[in-house]
């Protein structure tokens, strides 16, 4: 299982939001590359970049500081927000960026994800963000009606790899994962999961282990140190040497 911490562009600061609200965010860096840098310094193996102000605007937004960042780590970096159409997503990964997240488009535009998938393979993830249950999209912004786990079967159809799911109402709270939600995501020959939203404490991560998860997102706990990158990179070997043992 892969820690991920992450990193929100807004307004060219690192922030985090609460409940993915745009009107309760908290700047906890003025230089996201030092940021990235310090995250990559800590251990991590991959770093989660959401460029909030594309997911708002609907296009790419913070291309130079993603760029940037890219050139600044040597591990890989996965992004969302914004990217809709085939042009930006295909220019996304060229600069160098090795997962593009699709989110609002996978739901708009499902045929267009499906020629990404035939034309980029793995470096295509989809980002299912699920508040009640329920898909929301344009930056967590538009409620559908779509149930989380329909979008999911539909994406695994067309050959999705990967999803990244994340619980709304968790997001930025500093309180617990849904378990249970994102344990009915993870089945054999299904798409890898990445769960996100409320993952506040290293016991979290031996719970999520358990469920089968791919990788976590991180994002509040580290930057509160409610969580400790290293010392949670440690639990999670941990977590990998007593599972080898069984």
């Amino acid at each position: 299982m892969e820690i991920i911490p992450a990193i929100d562009i807004k307004d060219n600061l690192c922030v985090r939001l609460y409940k993915g609200d745009f009107d309760q965010s908290t700047i906890y860096g003025e230089d996201p590359i030092a940021v990235a840098q310090r995250w990559a310094d800590e251990g991590a193996t991959r770093l989660h970049i959401v460029d909030l102000d594309g997911a708002r605007e609907g296009r790419p937004v913070n291309t130079d500081i993603i760029r940037a960042m890219v050139r600044a780590v040597n591990i890989p970096i996965q992004l969302g927000g914004g990217l809709r159409n085939e042009e930006d997503i295909a220019a996304t990964l060229d600069m160098g960026v090795a997962r593009v997240i699709l989110g609002t488009a996978a739901v708009d535009s499902p045929r267009m994800v499906e020629r990404l998938v035939r034309r980029f393979g793995s470096s295509i993830a989809i980002g299912v963000d699920a508040r009640n249950g329920f898909v929301a999209t344009e930056g967590w912004i538009l409620d559908t009606h779509m149930p989380a786990t329909d979008l999911i079967n539909d994406m695994a159809r067309i050959g999705v790899q990967r999803i990244i799911y994340t619980d709304i109402n968790r997001d930025g709270t500093l309180t617990e994962p849904n378990f249970a939600a994102t344990a009915t995501l993870v089945r054999t020959g299904g798409p890898a999961i990445i769960a996100s939203g409320g993952i506040s404490h290293c016991d979290h991560l031996h719970r999520m282990a358990r469920v089968g998860v791919e990788g976590v997102i991180i994002g509040k706990a580290l930057y509160t140190d409610t969580i400790n990158l290293p010392r949670a990179l440690a639990t999670l070997r941990e977590i990998g040497s007593y599972v080898s043992n069984l």
